[in-house]
């Protein structure tokens, strides 16, 4: 009964202990890497794990997933099977993740789960996970606070800030600063305090927190301020927050000191005396007085007014201007006006006493009146200024001046003062008339501006001068002038594209628009060089070849703005400066010269052609043998090849070379080539006889030997090629009983028996063979003795040997062989060449015959001394080169008739 309440009960008991919690609390730094362990659900739910009071048979495997993958779900990585929660790959920054919170973190520790719920103010992470199977399911809240980390520096919002301050602000003054700086991190890792980088003794900081915890800097002004003695301070505001170490972000902060009306006009002087003519004519200058006020704008601005004690003639008599302080005379002086006025003038500033001068004038008075000059412009004339083209021609009028005396008593004269090309002459036929011309060009470059005076004056001495001005007005008379007619520039090729090349420069002496200077290009300019038509900076926009085109030569223009244009022109060279971007390059990748053997040590084989199209040392060539170079050299100037010795086809009947070409450039470049070395044969080489090896062997020939029967050969090779190693066999001496029974194959040098052997035919038979080949011009041939012994047997071998040592007396035969000759070349087929080929064929058998002829005579005499009793004698004749016979015996060998 116990067993089954407990089985009954237990259930409900497991099931009551794990829905105990169903929320789970935890807090982490942001900016953790990937894999920190946050916390593991099964372990903080006390759900049962392997290895726990229960048996591990009886508990269904859990499951841990993510209700959904939202926001939250990106952050984090949940184990399935062991619930355990880290950080994933992406980075939490709570600056991001919790844009509008701010605040601190409540909890401390690392990852630890909290059983009371967070501030509202710290940044939350929220999941749902589901825990399944169905025996332990569940949803659970997982809420993650995210605690903050100093990771952000204060900023401020803009990078200068613009404050006023009144000048007559008094100590202690606040002000607050509108633009706080700002730092995403929150508590104290947020912006904590202020300061000023220079106070210039006058301003400080303070700091003041509002009930949300937002810190607002204030300006306090420490000391006097004067906007007259300093209107602006420029300095650096910091602010600073509270990690540890503490970051920083700073602005600009200019004080501007604004103007109060705190000072007033003042006059430099006390009182003016000034002195008038009475005959002085309306408007004329008096005086002027000028205030100055220190303020600024409407505090500074000054008006000027007569006092009240300032008489009403005086006021009648003398103008004031209000806003410059001008006097000027108003009326007629005559002979009823005062001699002497004070004239009290104020300085009115806006809220300020009036400033005080006095002026007294004094008026002089005058017997008579002077001449007067009444001008009559022609000329354009503004205000007193004439206005003349230049280059307007001579005698161009300016205009007429009347001179005449008011009281119409005395004679007037006047005169021209001043430099300038101008005439005054009367003009006539009135009197008192004069005429103001020019008497040469006006010249705008040479001189702007003539001040002149027409002074006129009466018997009595007394002077009228009228000022006249004469500006000269500019014309496009002048072409651009360029610095230089000839500009001569250069580059190195391989430039890089829209390189700059140089700035021209023209002037022009022309004022205002016509001497407004635009470049232009020549139409001969080729199309990637470009001119801009303002600055004058020449370019070339792709890059140059000096290969292609070493020298450019162009023209440019310099066109000015007047009307019409006028224009002058340069002319451009450009050298394109070598760099050594080619290699030496060879005529032939391959080179193949024929060359006889024998051909003289240093003689010229051939010339190795190659060139290189850069300039200078860029476009020396050095040429070398790479391989070889121990029989071949090169001349490495001409690129003549030479070979040190003497080359034997025999040796060796081809060379291949490696010649290299290294040119002069900074780094060198380089090239190679194949150089084929053929030797064409020439007869050198006489045959060489390798069968018989000896002229003391000896074949024993049975007698009953069939006719046609092979009985030997001559073997015999020539080292030549061609029709040079051509050989032919023939028989020039025969010695025997009967000596004809034997012949030899021209071609094969097979010997063979031609007649049957009879009884008296037995003994020694020596043939002397000859062995020639067909070379041009001159054939040539070695010698060998054939010796047979026609016998049944051997009987006595000594007494054969001392025969062979025994010279023969045998008559030498010059006939020729007659042979097909099949070379292994090919037969020319020009007939031009064969009756050359057949007059000198003629002449090297003539020589030989008549050699061979001599050599027999000479044989004769000397076998003439001898014993004849032994007619069977040997001619020993020497083998040419060295033969390789492996194993050859020196006896005789005998052959059948097989």
């Amino acid at each position: 009964h116990l067993l089954l309440f407990l089985l009954f009960v237990g259930p409900f008991n497991c099931f009551a202990s794990y829905s105990r919690a169903t929320e789970l609390f935890y807090s982490l730094n942001e900016g953790l890497p990937a894999g920190v362990l946050i916390g593991s659900l099964a372990r903080d739910l006390r759900l049962p794990t392997a290895g726990g009071q229960h048996p591990a048979s009886l508990q269904p495997p859990l499951s841990f997933t993510l209700a959904s993958h939202g926001l939250g779900g990106q952050y984090v990585q949940l184990d399935n099977r062991s619930g355990e929660l880290h950080t994933s790959s992406v980075e939490i920054d709570r600056e991001a993740l919790c844009v509008e919170s701010s605040g601190a973190t409540i909890f401390g520790g690392s990852a630890a789960v909290s059983s009371s719920s967070p501030s509202p103010e710290s940044c939350l992470l929220l999941l749902d996970v589901l825990v399944l199977p169905q025996e332990y399911f569940r949803l659970v809240k997982v809420k993650i606070a995210i605690r903050d980390v100093n990771d952000n520096a204060p900023r401020f919002p803009v990078p200068h800030i613009c404050l006023s301050v009144p000048e007559n602000a008094p100590v202690n003054t606040r002000l607050a600063i509108e633009h706080p700086a700002l730092d995403p991190d929150m508590g104290t890792n947020g912006v904590q305090t202020y300061r000023l980088r220079d106070n210039y003794g006058v301003f400080t900081l303070d700091v003041e927190e509002n009930e949300n915890g937002e810190r607002t800097p204030y300006l306090i002004v420490m000391g006097a301020l004067d906007r007259e003695t300093q209107d602006e301070y420029v300095t650096v505001i910091i602010a600073e927050d509270g990690g540890i170490p503490p970051l920083v972000g700073s602005a600009t902060l200019t004080i501007g000191i604004s103007d109060i009306n705190d000072n007033c006009p003042q006059f430099n002087d006390s009182q003016l005396n000034v002195t008038l003519y009475g005959n002085s004519s309306l408007g004329t200058h008096v005086a002027t007085v000028h205030a100055v006020d220190m303020d600024l704008g409407s505090n500074a601005q000054i008006t000027y007014s007569y006092s009240q004690k300032v008489p009403q003639p005086s006021r009648d008599l003398f103008h004031l201007n209000e806003s410059t302080g001008a006097i000027t005379l108003f009326t007629k002086v005559d002979g009823d006006t005062l001699r002497l006025h004070r004239l009290i003038i104020l300085g009115n500033g806006p809220g300020c006493i009036p400033a005080v001068i006095t002026v007294l004038v004094t008026i002089i008075k005058v017997m008579m009146r002077p001449p007067e000059v009444v001008p009559r412009f022609i000329a354009n004339e503004v205000e007193g200024v004439v206005y003349l083209k230049e280059l307007e021609p001579i005698n161009t009028p300016i205009a007429f001046f009347t001179i005449k005396d008011p009281d119409e008593k005395y004679k007037v004269s006047c005169y021209l003062d001043g430099d300038g090309p101008f005439r005054l002459s009367p003009y006539k036929p009135y009197n008192n008339e004069y005429l103001l011309e020019t008497t040469k060009p006006l010249d705008f470059e040479t001189q702007q501006l003539y001040e002149i005076s027409v002074v006129a004056w009466n018997s009595e001495g007394f002077h009228v001068k009228k000022v006249i001005k004469v500006q000269v007005v500019d014309d496009n008379d002048n072409s651009p002038v360029f610095s230089e007619q000839l500009i001569e520039l250069s580059i190195e090729e391989n430039n890089v594209p829209n390189a700059f090349l140089t700035k021209l420069h023209a002037t022009d002496a022309d004022s205002g628009e016509r001497g407004q200077v635009s470049y232009f290009l020549g139409p001969d300019a080729p199309s990637y060089f470009a001119l801009d038509k303002t600055t004058g900076v020449l370019t070339v926009s792709t890059q140059l070849d000096r290969e292609e085109k070493e020298k450019y030569r162009y023209t440019v223009k310099a066109v000015d703005s007047g009307f019409p244009p006028r224009e002058s022109i340069a002319t451009v060279t450009i050298t394109v400066l070598d760099k050594n971007d080619n290699s030496p390059r060879f005529i032939n990748k391959d080179f193949s010269f024929f060359v006889p053997e024998n051909f003289p040590g240093f003689g010229e084989i051939g010339v190795i052609s190659v060139t290189d199209a850069d300039a200078g040392q860029n476009g020396w060539v050095a040429l070398s043998v790479l391989n070889g170079s121990d029989i071949f050299v090169i001349d490495t100037g001409k690129g003549v090849l030479r070979a040190k010795v003497s080359l034997d086809r025999e040796q060796q009947s081809s060379y291949v070379l490696w010649i290299e070409a290294v040119d002069g450039g900074d780094p060198a470049l380089s090239s190679t080539a194949k150089i084929t070395i053929l030797l064409l044969d020439i007869n050198d080489n006489p045959p060489l006889v390798l069968f018989p090896q000896s002229n003391m062997s000896y074949l024993l020939v049975l007698p009953s030997t069939l006719p046609g029967s092979p009985i030997t050969e001559v073997y015999a090779v020539d080292k030549d090629t061609g029709m040079n190693a051509v050989i032919a066999y023939s028989i020039i001496g025969r010695r025997g009983p009967r000596p004809e029974s034997f012949r030899i194959d021209p071609k094969t040098g097979n010997i063979t028996l031609e007649e049957s052997l009879m009884q008296n035919d037995y003994g020694l038979y020596r043939l002397l063979v000859k062995v020639s080949d067909h070379g041009y011009p001159e054939p040539l041939h070695s010698t060998v003795m054939v010796n047979l012994f026609v016998n049944d047997t051997v009987s006595n071998e000594s007494y054969i040997e001392s025969l062979l040592r025994k010279e023969p007396d045998i008559s030498v035969e010059e006939k020729q062989p007659q042979i097909s000759i099949e070379p292994t070349h090919k037969k020319m087929e020009s007939a031009s060449c064969m009756p050359t080929l057949v007059a000198l064929s003629i002449i090297s058998l003539g020589s030989i015959a008549l050699v061979t002829g001599m050599g027999i005579y000479i044989c004769l005499r000397k076998g003439k001394k001898h014993h004849r009793a032994d007619e069977n004698l040997e001619v020993q004749i020497p083998l040419n080169g060295r033969i390789n016979l492996h194993m050859l015996e020196k006896k005789p060998v005998e052959i059948s008739n097989i």
